[in-house]
């Protein structure tokens, strides 16, 4: 076996075992090669003379206010081929990741199980839970009456900055222009995009990514509380949809009712020192999941 970057040769493989372990359709698997992919950005486990496992990897940014800003390596796509599993490839990938992102001086590693039960996974290599999000269901009949527009569509670089205003005052993960520009092409794939908008209230964003079936997900709902309750009377003209799954660090308290508060991300110091001195009571934002 062996752990090594991927090289443009591999990007066959990659996009096949991406298929396979997610089910996601080739324009969504063609949108991360043309928009963020670079042979360094792909780690892979390669045994018997092919590629069994892989991870890709932002490089990111964890700002925690009054205490700094630490870069950070948010794995995405962790998989190993159906018939490759239960061999313990997958923390092998891990355990090389770690030591490639300390010789980059990359001291902090964050992830999104895909699924609850990898928390668990996630867990027993060295993660823990850091990262939740505030989640609510609204459907057409729950949104206000339509009436000047507010929102508009963004670039990710204007969506960033006002991204990051937003969250200034949050511990949370900040993306570079890049991995939101991957986002932008991941929206644009159905009824969605970004967009940010002002109100008398303040600004606001909202990535807004087609999911499916009628439901559009709000990967990221951000602005004061009663600016975010004035926008979505503009929701139905930007991100038409028969639901929508809101998520956001802050709901209006109208919405209590039916919002929910749950595990999300994790987080992995792999400085023992900032390992041992952080408060792992103490709740992060990460936002946009590349789910």
């Amino acid at each position: 076996m062996q752990v090594r970057l991927s090289r443009r040769e591999d990007i066959p493989a990659l996009r096949e075992l991406w298929c396979l372990a997610f089910g996601d359709d080739g324009a969504y698997v063609d949108n991360f090669f043309a928009t963020y992919y670079r042979t360094e950005r792909v780690l892979v486990l390669e045994a018997e003379g092919a590629v069994r496992a892989m991870t890709a990897w932002f490089d990111t940014q964890f700002v925690v206010p009054g205490r700094g800003e630490y870069r950070s390596a948010y794995l995405y796509a962790v998989a190993t081929h159906p018939d490759w599993r239960s061999r313990g490839l997958s923390g092998r990938l891990l355990a090389w990741a770690d030591d490639y992102f300390r010789s980059l001086g990359i001291p902090a590693v964050t992830t999104v199980p895909a699924q609850p039960s990898l928390h668990n996974f996630f867990g027993a290599n060295g993660f823990g839970e850091c990262f939740r999000h505030m989640e609510l269901s609204l459907t057409p009949e729950e949104l206000p009456p339509a009436g000047a527009p507010v929102l508009r569509q963004a670039d990710p670089g204007v969506y960033g900055r006002v991204r990051e205003t937003l969250l200034a005052d949050l511990p949370h993960i900040a993306y570079p222009e890049d991995a939101i520009r991957y986002q932008a092409g991941c929206c644009a794939l159905g009824t969605g995009g970004l967009f940010v908008g002002d109100t008398a209230a303040g600004p606001l964003c909202l990535c807004a990514e087609d999911a499916g079936d009628g439901l559009v997900v709000l990967k990221e709902y951000l602005g004061s509380p009663e600016a975010c309750r004035l926008a979505l009377s503009d929701l139905g003209r930007v991100a038409p949809a028969r639901r929508w799954l809101v998520r956001g660090p802050r709901m209006a308290d109208e919405c209590a009712a039916n919002r929910t508060k749950g595990q999300f991300g994790m987080l992995k110091w792999l400085a023992p020192e900032l390992s041992r001195s952080w408060d792992w009571d103490s709740v992060a934002y990460l936002g946009l999941a590349f789910d």
